[in-house]
């Protein structure tokens, strides 16, 4: 009988999650990342979980190729072999020849994946219903979002139209990469459940590690580059970059492999996440706990000083450290651990790309273990950092200032109309929605004040240049100017990082 202080043993949880099947095991494979959530020795055992399965038959992967390409398999390629190179729980990868010579790799997905998803997801609704109407406590946890994000993500994996664009995003990031590769997509040959490859002839690279160690700190150079990249230009980040999915071809170069788990960044998030990189690697806690809030998701009674001071402790132990033995994964672990102790919703979005630095990071460790990567975070931080805010962004973001400014003037009097409409008619509706719309009107008066403050420091400016004489002045002029678009810039900035309320 479970009780309050009697929850089943985790290996119990983990063996039972198994049983289930699959989508329960890629559940409680997101529930094992959500060290916030539970207790370490249940994260950790949830860590082991496993979906491996045997691999499809030739019948059942022929009928699959044949249904969604329209051809015989005889037809469509000149050779094929039935042993796959890997098989997994969403799908299996053969080796092939087209007609005209190019060696591929065919991925096929597993029949009736899709219904099995649908069906398990609602009895996953279910118990989590049922688990917290049992266990109340359950209930501060969230996972109906876990759930309800986890659903999103997995629909995405198993979806290789999605794979297939992102492989093609990723591609096209590389043209300052010439020491890595990325194998395209055949388009000719990928359909509904078959996605074509070009063939990665290469070796593991922890394989290609033991005989080459030396080339190891560039290769981990390589990959740190292709993620900074990728995440502040794209948006795009690999979720799972293990050494199964990372390959050295003959010639050197790279091959990374397996894009159906990727996380997706808007705009804000990346804002608030450089800000967040720079403020990590410098130790300032104040300036990390404002970047982190900005990134998460709106949240209710966060108590910001508890927050601060978590965040403060887990900086300090990072403090005086060698810059070589740091680890930003940790350290995102520890703030979505302080964030959900103190009333933060962390973004699923920055859960998984925290997961993606603890992989990258232990593959960095295991591989180049005397390697100062942090010195990569650092240099292409602070490359991106001059990108972004070079002349051309910065003209684009003051355009997109002004046009945010306008629809503040604009927006600003119908939130007052609105508040006043509904006290007159006696209609205020739920507390929360009207705290909520003057906190919007809030922000709204406090931006364009400021905004406006800025803008009377150039005209004041500009008058003195245009109607006094005299050096004292012009400098006086010219001072008020700068001020004043300098304010203007940074106050766009901060609209634009908070995103449209």
């Amino acid at each position: 009988m479970l009780g309050k202080q009697h929850l089943p043993p985790p290996k119990s949880v983990r063996e039972a999650i198994e049983e289930l099947g699959l989508t329960f095991i890629k559940f409680g494979q997101v529930l094992a990342m959500r060290r916030d959530l539970l207790p370490d020795a249940y994260s950790n055992e949830l860590e082991l979980l496993h979906d491996q399965v045997p691999a499809m038959g030739i019948e059942s992967v022929r009928a699959t190729i044949e249904a969604d390409l329209g051809a015989p398999l005889s037809t469509l390629f000149s050779s094929f072999e039935e042993t796959p190179l890997g098989a997994a729980s969403i799908a299996q990868v053969h080796k092939a020849t087209l007609p005209d010579g190019r060696p591929v790799a065919v991925k096929v997905r597993r029949p009736g994946l899709n219904e099995l998803i649908t069906r398990d997801i609602s009895a996953l609704t279910y118990l989590v219903l049922a688990g917290e109407k049992l266990f109340p406590r359950l209930r501060a946890f969230d996972l109906h979002t876990v759930l309800r994000e986890f659903s999103a993500g997995l629909n995405r994996e198993t979806d290789f139209g999605h794979e297939a664009r992102t492989i093609t995003i990723f591609r096209g990031t590389m043209a300052e990469f010439s020491d890595l590769w990325i194998p395209g997509v055949v388009a000719d040959y990928s359909k509904g459940s078959v996605l074509t490859l070009e063939f990665s002839a290469g070796e593991r690279i922890d394989f290609f590690a033991r005989r080459c160690p030396e080339m190891m700190p560039e290769a981990m150079n390589t990959l740190v580059r292709l993620m900074m990249q990728t995440i502040f230009e794209e948006g795009l980040f690999h979720a799972d970059p293990h050494p199964g999915n990372v390959f050295v071809l003959p010639d050197g170069r790279l091959s990374l492999l397996d894009f159906g788990s990727t996380g997706e960044l808007d705009e804000r998030i990346r804002e608030s996440l450089s800000l967040l990189l720079e403020a990590v690697i410098n130790g300032d806690a104040r300036a990390a706990t404002e970047a982190y809030l900005e990134m998460a998701t709106d949240s209710e009674h966060v108590n910001r000083v508890a927050l601060l001071g978590d965040i403060k402790a887990a900086l300090y132990e990072i403090r005086g450290v060698n810059l070589s033995e740091i680890s930003i994964g940790k350290v995102f672990e520890a703030l979505v651990r302080a964030g959900t102790r103190n009333g933060v919703r962390n973004p699923s979005e920055f859960v998984l790309l925290t997961r993606a630095v603890v992989i990258l990071e232990s593959m960095i460790r295991q591989l180049a273990p005397n390697h100062n990567y942090m010195e990569s975070f650092r240099q292409q931080l602070s490359r991106l950092t001059e990108k972004h805010f070079s002349q051309t962004r910065i003209a684009e973001k003051s355009v997109r200032f002004t046009r945010d400014l306008e629809r503040l003037v604009l927006d600003a009097p119908a939130d007052t109309r609105r508040i006043l409409r509904r006290i007159a008619e006696g209609n205020l509706g739920r507390l929360p929605r009207l705290e909520s719309m003057g906190d919007r009107l809030g922000r709204n008066l406090e931006r364009l004040s400021g905004a406006i403050a800025y803008a009377a420091l150039v005209i004041s400016g500009s008058m003195l240049l245009l109607t006094t004489a005299g050096d004292w002045h012009h400098s006086l002029g010219e001072m008020m100017i700068g001020v004043g678009i300098l304010g203007i810039l940074i106050t766009g900035l901060g609209v634009l990082r908070r995103g449209h309320d």
